[in-house]
């Protein structure tokens, strides 16, 4: 098992991640979306590879506008952290957020921020279980016009 930084010899492999995290979207422009990854200053993705197979990802963002529960500025902030089924329970999930709390330091943040669905049980548990404290709960809302 290896941890990589994103680069451009896994991009094609990241993005197929993501689309194992996020079923509706669509493979080019999750592609896309890691080629701007790859170019930031303020994201950047790491992967996990067991053999040939990469198997999880974690992708974190520097947020400056308002992140919920936090009280500094920049915060780090998990935009999405997915484990491969086969491979979840071995610990990776946990190693890809200490590789995040990293990052964050050394973009001069004293905080990370992460979210996940009001129904995600596991993640809300897993968060807490490495600890994250839950600062709010929200339902969000759309009203065509």
């Amino acid at each position: 098992m290896t941890t990589e930084p994103i680069s451009k010899d896994n991009l094609t492999n990241l993005a197929h991640l993501f689309l194992e995290l996020w079923e509706d979207c669509d493979f080019d422009e999750e592609l896309q979306n890691c080629r701007q990854i790859l170019n930031s200053e303020s994201e950047t993705c790491f992967l996990i590879k067991v053999e040939d197979k990469y198997v999880a990802f974690v992708h974190l963002t520097i947020r400056s506008d308002y992140v919920e529960g936090s009280s500094h500025s920049p915060t780090a902030y998990i935009e999405g952290l997915f484990v491969k089924k086969d491979f979840r329970h071995l610990g990776f999930s946990r190693q890809l957020v200490k590789l995040a709390e990293e990052w964050g330091k050394q973009k001069n943040c004293t905080q990370l921020a992460s979210d996940t669905e009001l129904t995600n049980f596991s993640s809300i548990e897993f968060h807490k279980k490495i600890g994250f404290k839950e600062v709010n709960r929200i339902v969000c809302f759309i009203k065509d016009l």
